[in-house]
C-alpha cells in the first residue's frame, strides 16, 4: 500500500534523532489512555497543583506533542477510531449510544494488526467498544488476554461487584458493608506489572486504557472514585477536587512502575510508550474543569468540538530511538496511531 504522507510525517517527527531501519528485535508497545484527562492536567503541560512527576520525566525522556488530538469529543467514537485507524466520518461508531455500538466483525483493530506480526497482546482497563456477545468482544478483536470494563456506564464504578476476564464474570472482593472493595484501577495496574514479566521476552502490546479520572456518575456521595485523596488531604479544596488530583497523581504512579519494571526487565531501550487521554476534561461528579485550568488555555471541555474538548497530552517515549526532552508541533489524532504502528512493525496497513 502506498505509504501515507502525514503518517509519514509523524515517524520522521518521532524517529527524526534515530534510524527507523528494522530492529533486530521487534518493537515492544504500550499504549496508555487516560479517561478525561485534559490538555492541562500535567505538570509538562503546565499543571501546577496537581503532582505528575513520572508523567513529566516520560516527556523529559521522551517526545512531548503540543497538537494531539483525541479521535472525537467524547470516549466510545473516540476509542473506536483509535482501535480502527478511522477518523469519525468512516468510523461505525460516532457516539455514545445506549445500547452501545460494537465494532465490527471486518473492522481490523490495532490489536489484530500486532496479532499478525507475531506479538502477544492484553488488554487492561476499560474496552467500551464492544461486548462478549457481539462482534466487538476484545478477545475477538486480537487481544489474547482482557481484564476490565466492556461498556462505558460499567467503567463509571471504580469499586464494582465483578468485571470481565475474558469472556466470563470475574468477581472482586468486597468489604463487610459491600462497598468500597477492590479499586479496579489499582488491579489494572497490578495485572499489568504482573503480564509484563511474563511477557518480557517476546514482542508485546499492552493496552491500557485507565478510567482515571472519570467520575463516578452514579456515586451519591461523592467520595467514591479514589481510596484516599492523599497527598492533596491537607488542601484547602473541596473534597471532590481533591479526589480528582488523587487519581492523576495515583495513575502517575502506576505509570512510573511501569517504567522502573521496563528497565528491570532490561527491556527499557525496546519499548515505545505512547500516553494520551479519549478527550478533553469533564465537568462532572462535582468537579469543575476550571479549578484545576484542566484544559490550560484552550476553550470547551469534553463534548465540546472546540480545542479544549479534543486537543490532549501525547507523549511518546523510547529511549535511544526518541531524543530525550523534545517538542514537537506535529498534528495528530489518535487514528494516526494504527497505521503508524503498522509502519513501525513492518505490517501492512489495513484498507
Amino acid at each position: 500500500m502506498k505509504h501515507l504522507k502525514h503518517l509519514l510525517l509523524i515517524l520522521a517527527v518521532i524517529f527524526s534523532f534515530a534510524s527507523v531501519q528494522a530492529a533486530e528485535t521487534q518493537p515492544n508497545v504500550i499504549l496508555i489512555v487516560a479517561d478525561d484527562l485534559g490538555y492541562g492536567d500535567l505538570g509538562c503541560y503546565g499543571q501546577t497543583k496537581i503532582k505528575t512527576p513520572h508523567l513529566d520525566r516520560m516527556a523529559q525522556e521522551g517526545m512531548r506533542f503540543t497538537q494531539c488530538y483525541s479521535g472525537s469529543t467524547v470516549c466510545a467514537p473516540s476509542r473506536a477510531t483509535l482501535m480502527t485507524g478511522k477518523h469519525t466520518g468512516h468510523a461505525t461508531i460516532r457516539g455514545n449510544r445506549k445500547p452501545e455500538i460494537p465494532l465490527r466483525a471486518d473492522e481490523k483493530s490495532m490489536a489484530e494488526v500486532f496479532k499478525d506480526a507475531g506479538y502477544t497482546t492484553a488488554l487492561f482497563g476499560k474496552w467500551g467498544v464492544g461486548a462478549n456477545d457481539n462482534s466487538g468482544a476484545p478477545n475477538r478483536k486480537g487481544f489474547d488476554e482482557f481484564l476490565g470494563y466492556l461498556t462505558q456506564r460499567e467503567a463509571h464504578d471504580y469499586y464494582p461487584a465483578s468485571i470481565y476476564r475474558n469472556f466470563d464474570v470475574y468477581p472482586l472482593a468486597q468489604n463487610a458493608e459491600g462497598k468500597k472493595g477492590t479499586y479496579t484501577h489499582d488491579l489494572f495496574m497490578e495485572e499489568s506489572l504482573k503480564w509484563l514479566r511474563t511477557n518480557a521476552q517476546k514482542p508485546f502490546f499492552l493496552y491500557l486504557p485507565v478510567t482515571i479520572p472519570h467520575t463516578n456518575n452514579e456515586a451519591a456521595p461523592h467520595g467514591q472514585e479514589v481510596p484516599s485523596d492523599a497527598p492533596y488531604s491537607q488542601e484547602d479544596w473541596p473534597q471532590q477536587e481533591k479526589n480528582f488530583a488523587a487519581m492523576i497523581t495515583r495513575m502517575d504512579n502506576g505509570i512510573g512502575q511501569i517504567m522502573v519494571l521496563l528497565k528491570e526487565l532490561k527491556i527499557d531501550e525496546n519499548t515505545l510508550i505512547v500516553f494520551t487521554s479519549d478527550n478533553g476534561p469533564h465537568n462532572e461528579g462535582g468537579h469543575k474543569s476550571d479549578f484545576f485550568d484542566s484544559n490550560g488555555a484552550l476553550r470547551g471541555i469534553k463534548r465540546d468540538l472546540y480545542e479544549g474538548g479534543i486537543r490532549v497530552p501525547g507523549l511518546m517515549r523510547w529511549p535511544g530511538k526518541i531524543k530525550a526532552g523534545t517538542t514537537s508541533e506535529q498534528i495528530w489524532a489518535n487514528w494516526d496511531l494504527l497505521p503508524t504502528f503498522c509502519e513501525l512493525i513492518d505490517e501492512p496497513i489495513p484498507n
